[in-house]
């Protein structure tokens, strides 16, 4: 009879061979049948970026955000997922790492503008060729998951282009799954903002329902989830990112919705909105109001508008061309700088959002309020906005929850389309065992 050592030692010899197989069946059965491979999430961590080297747009309009680094998932992945807004395409697909010596690899988060569609269905057909290469000629073809609205209106040109099978998810349904995935599977995601901690990450967390989701693109969804997969829009705004973005573009020279962040990150709403201390001259402190308090957004326009057309009319009413030839003549219409406008427009929008989103969680009693979407884009005025609005509101009862691939929520519910029901550690997957992810910082 063996001894104890004996037959340990050889299990251990058994152990590589058994490992290396079961990767080897994982890999045949996927590229047999596309799209049915489990993710493995175990110890998943967002690659944080290096300061030291930010990144920089690409020359074909691509926008690259943070990866999420999956050590544990080895399988084959062959399909990615695009979600096509009114004013974004956003993109998410897994990809080995052929050069690094820890195994696994990432999902990879990039956006174009729909304005773009064309180069961005160039960057899959890229995609395309780099799996062929990877996985030899038995992989098949590459499926494109596609959800949101260009998911319909782009649909003949992606099979042309892409000449692959483009399945259609439904927008809503991608949205929660989605969210749900970031809420319980990724550490680091979900975040709250307040002015001593302007990030203060929440623990991934399984007991998340009900909660309200307010996906903030180019309108505005509010959609409250009870349960998983069992959620109804109750609202929503069409005074969304894309009122921003129209009303910016005609006011001020910004060409990009980028752009047009960073202008109000330098401005002064004040020299635009009519605040409570311009009423009041302090603080209005008997109903909580203080002097910095909008009252009014674009309240002052009208005023100083009106004060010179007056001077004007005091210097003689001189013409667009006789004010050119004259410098020291006082111009009849005030110029308001871009970035003030910008920065009152972004308050006056995020304003808007937040108190309609409190409303809606009053009327349905929920206690936890998610903000999404593209708007958003980790930009801190319009997070501090949405969280103050929440904050007044509530009396402090509440709190808004960011998250940092806020913009991907539908595209990563459209790419866990393709996975099998039960799946990840929420859900005691049994294939991958229930371990505490743990929180790393370091660059992979």
């Amino acid at each position: 009879m063996a001894s104890v050592s004996e037959a340990a030692a050889g299990a251990d010899a058994e152990r590589p061979r058994g490992r290396l197989e079961r990767k080897a069946s994982a890999i045949d059965h996927t590229i047999l049948s596309p799209g049915t491979v489990s993710i493995n999430v175990q110890g998943a961590f967002i690659v944080d970026a290096d300061p030291s080297n930010p990144p920089t747009p690409s020359d074909d309009g691509a926008q690259h955000d943070t990866d999420i680094r999956l050590p544990n998932h080895i399988s084959v992945v062959s399909h990615v997922a695009l979600d096509i807004g009114g004013s974004l395409a956003k993109l998410v697909y897994f990809s080995h790492e052929p050069d690094c010596k820890d195994p696994g690899g990432r999902l990879n988060f990039v956006k174009y503008e729909t304005d773009q569609i064309d180069q961005c269905l160039d960057f899959i057909k890229r995609l395309q060729l780099d799996f062929h290469a990877q996985n030899g000629s038995r992989s098949g073809k590459m499926f494109i998951m596609a959800t949101g609205g260009g998911a319909y209106k782009y649909y003949d040109e992606m099979r042309k282009v892409l000449g692959a099978e483009i399945l259609r998810e439904d927008e809503m349904d991608c949205l929660i799954m989605g969210l749900d995935f970031f809420i319980t599977e990724i550490p680091r995601e979900v975040f709250t903002y307040d002015d001593t901690d302007p990030m203060h990450f929440e623990e991934a967390r399984a007991d998340i329902y009900p909660y309200l989701l307010v996906n903030i693109g180019s309108g505005v969804s509010m959609v409250k989830v009870s349960g998983r997969r069992e959620f109804e829009r109750i609202g929503g705004t069409s005074l969304g990112g894309g009122t921003l973005w129209g009303l910016l573009s005609l006011l001020t020279g910004a060409r990009t919705f980028d752009d047009m962040l960073k202008m109000a990150e330098v401005g002064d709403n004040a020299a635009v909105d009519m605040l409570v201390g311009d009423i009041y001259g302090a603080d209005y402190s008997k109903i909580g109001l203080k002097s910095t308090t909008i009252a009014s957004s674009f309240g002052k326009v009208f005023k100083v508008k009106r004060r010179g057309e007056t001077q004007a009319e005091d210097h003689g009413g001189l013409s667009h061309e006789s004010r050119e030839e004259d410098n020291d003549a006082s111009p009849s219409e005030p110029v308001f700088k871009p970035e003030d406008i910008s920065r009152s427009l972004l308050y006056a929008v995020s304003n808007n959002i937040g108190q309609i989103a409190y409303l809606q969680s009053e009327k349905h009693n929920l206690g936890h309020i998610y903000f999404g979407g593209s708007f958003i884009r980790g930009h801190r005025q319009t997070i501090e906005t949405l969280s103050y609005a929440i904050n007044f509101w509530s009396k402090g009862e509440k709190k808004a929850y960011f998250l940092r691939h806020e913009g991907y929520l539908g595209s990563v519910g459209a790419f866990l389309k393709r996975q099998p029901r039960n799946w990840g550690r929420r859900n005691s997957f049994e294939e991958y065992p229930v371990v505490r992810p743990t929180i790393q910082h370091r660059e992979a």
